[in-house]
């Protein structure tokens, strides 16, 4: 029934495993002796197309595997349903080690997955993939989203965590308000914190790239109070930070956002100044993180406080780490040592050293 191997997402203190699937089926996954349902309510889904399962990110990090369990339904009768024999499927998992840590930021792939995945494998071995938005060219068509599951599948293979964010084409098409079904989030909310090993970081969501009167985007986005909404969640991240970003072992601290807020463009793009300063006032006053991890504009650069791409006060060193063009990708490997290393990867064949 899975259409690719589950997908490992770090939200929180918690791994959503996530697959998308060709039929109706219960799933659930078994830990040791522990069980967890894809269930709402006590009632097991399974008209979904997609997966979810919520485990502690200790549970699986001590076990080091995980068995994926499916029913097929026959017939979901009223009264005595029927389904077909339970098939389980084992998983190894590794949790990101506590130092040197092999991450590979990947964005802006608009449904192409050769490429990217060849740029990757360029960097080799990873320990954790960032998916950082626009995996999908679009949410027109729903099947876009297997495109993040099959360059998952390929990449981690189910057995090493992902940090997912959303990006702003990700938000176009009949589908877009059904994303967070098929994609990590919490509590329905595409921006959140996450703890891996000796790494600490903040997911943030700009949502769209122009004003939400834009007609490009035909009255079907409302951007601007998600982003108050954001800013009210970086406070009380802040708020919380003896569990957050100063918890104990927490080494490095890092920003997951598909725009990079603090480059403001020409028009129509100039948009939120007030609220994007104050975000990264707010980041660089008291989360005081090593790196920025962005996409978005389709370009290769490392910006430095102070830099021409430095528009309204960076909290920290930007990378933005993607570039994308036809039967072409590239993309960032980062080494989480101390201080971290980077490079540029790309389908060609080519590796670009970073001064971080």
């Amino acid at each position: 029934m899975m259409k690719t191997s589950p997908a490992v997402f770090a939200v929180g203190r918690e791994y959503q495993i996530m697959v998308p699937v060709e039929g109706n089926s219960l799933f659930w996954i078994e830990v040791g002796t522990d069980s967890f349902y894809d269930e709402q309510n006590g009632i097991m889904r399974s008209i979904c197309s997609t997966h979810r399962v919520k485990v502690p990110a200790n549970v699986l990090d001590t076990a080091g595997e995980y068995t994926v369990c499916e029913r097929e339904i026959i017939d979901r009768k009223p009264y005595f349903p029927e389904t077909k024999d339970t098939k389980r499927t084992t998983f190894k998992f590794k949790p990101v080690p506590q130092s040197n840590a092999r991450v590979y930021h990947i964005a802006d792939t608009h449904n192409q997955i050769v490429a990217p995945v060849k740029a990757a494998e360029l960097f080799g071995k990873i320990d954790l993939l960032i998916m950082n938005g626009d995996i999908p060219d679009h949410s027109g068509d729903i099947s876009n989203y297997d495109t993040i599951y099959k360059i998952a599948d390929i990449l981690t293979g189910g057995e090493i965590p992902i940090v997912f964010a959303r990006g702003n084409h990700d938000m176009r098409g009949y589908f877009a308000e059904l994303i967070a079904e098929h994609t990590p989030n919490l509590n329905g909310n595409t921006y959140y914190t996450f703890r891996l090993g000796s790494i600490w970081g903040l997911v943030l969501d700009c949502g769209e790239d122009k004003d939400d009167s834009n007609a490009e985007y035909g009255y079907t986005v409302s951007c601007h109070k998600f982003r108050e909404r954001q800013t009210e969640f970086i406070k009380s991240v802040i708020d919380n930070k003896k569990d957050e970003y100063r918890a104990k072992g927490v080494e490095h601290r890092i920003i997951v956002c598909h725009n990079p807020f603090t480059y403001i463009q020409q028009p129509p793009f100039d948009i939120e100044k007030e609220t994007y300063s104050e975000w990264a006032n707010l980041i660089k006053d008291n989360i005081k993180p090593e790196l920025m991890l962005s996409g978005h504009v389709h370009k290769l650069f490392v910006s430095k406080i102070g830099d021409k791409w430095d528009s309204i006060g960076q909290p920290c060193t930007v990378i933005s780490g993607s570039d994308k063009k036809e039967n072409y990708h590239a993309g960032c490997g980062i080494v989480f040592s101390s201080p971290p290393k980077a490079s540029f990867y790309d389908s060609d064949g080519n590796v670009q050293k970073l001064n971080i």
